[in-house]
């Protein structure tokens, strides 16, 4: 029986006292919202210290290690980041609605960057190197400020984010979110769907069937909304997860590919290699060259 799951809409509250909301977690307070898809109007800023975990935004799915910083823009559907958290990791999360400061705040000429920053956001932007470690430090030391200067510390952050250049953006080709429900419902469907059953077999009948679409008419939705193939998207959530296996897991690169809903070694490998620019066995190696 296929299953039918819809994306949550977040309602997002400001924590009393305060125009934004900021929250810490870790392994005793872990963030329920991880596991599933979910999308809400208010700017995302995502800070893990350290460990490692999948994330798919949009329509990126991608494998990080060694922590993240992460911007997601209004309404950009997300899930991912930690799934555990031991003692030694945080996951920061900040959440600001785009008219925090009024509506007329980002039209001043002081704020032209952030906006331009803010736009691309949603499409996903992930942090690398010294900026993503000077500003996730920023955003740690904001819990110990008052309520005041945590808003200017939150200002003084966006600067440096768009003052980065040390990024990526993850939706390269944009990710549309329709204006209409049905087809959001339909996209997130379809995400859900690929994350409950990406182990097996899924042929383009049944996802068209999960819409109530024909394949032709699924094939270009999809296509319209995420800018990639479905096949090509299972693919590279299938990838994904062999990365985190591989990061991960004590079990063999065969059992991997199979795990992760390969059914060919051969190919598995020249897919892996494709997406990583790595062979399976190579990846691995480094990373236990890196951990020692």
């Amino acid at each position: 029986m296929i299953k039918s799951q819809k994306a949550v809409f977040e309602k997002v509250e400001p924590q009393f006292g305060s125009s934004f909301r900021y929250q810490t977690f870790d392994h005793s307070t872990p963030n329920k919202n991880n596991n599933f898809w979910h999308y809400h109007p208010e700017i995302e800023l995502v800070y893990i210290s350290s460990g490692s975990g999948k994330r798919q935004i949009g329509s990126h799915v991608s494998y990080y290690r060694q922590g993240d910083l992460i911007l997601i823009g209004s309404n950009l559907p997300h899930c991912g980041f930690t799934s555990t958290l031991n003692r030694y990791e945080r996951e920061t999360v900040i959440q600001i609605h785009p008219d925090f400061l009024g509506k007329t705040f980002f039209n001043i000429p002081e704020t032209k960057n952030i906006v331009t920053l803010l736009e691309t956001a949603k499409k996903g932007i992930v942090f690398h190197g010294e900026d993503k470690r000077y500003i996730g430090e920023k955003i740690e030391e904001i819990k110990h400020r008052s309520p005041f200067g945590r808003l200017i510390a939150l200002l003084e952050i966006f600067k440096h984010l768009e003052e980065a250049r040390n990024y990526t953006i993850l939706n390269a080709h944009g990710f549309v979110l329709e204006t209409e429900l049905q087809d959001n419902n339909r996209i997130n469907q379809i995400f859900n769907f690929v994350k409950e059953e990406f182990k097996r077999s899924i042929a383009l009948e049944e996802v068209a069937e999960l819409t109530s679409m024909t394949v032709p008419a699924f094939c270009r939705f999809f296509k319209k909304i995420t800018g990639k193939t479905f096949t090509q998207f299972v693919n590279e959530y299938r990838l994904t997860h062999a990365a985190k296996l591989l990061h991960e897991a004590q079990i063999s690169i065969t059992d991997i590919c199979f795990e992760c809903g390969f059914n060919n070694f051969s190919h598995f490998n020249k897919q892996f290699k494709k997406f990583t620019g790595k062979s399976p066995s190579k990846y691995r190696n480094e990373l236990r060259v890196n951990i020692s």
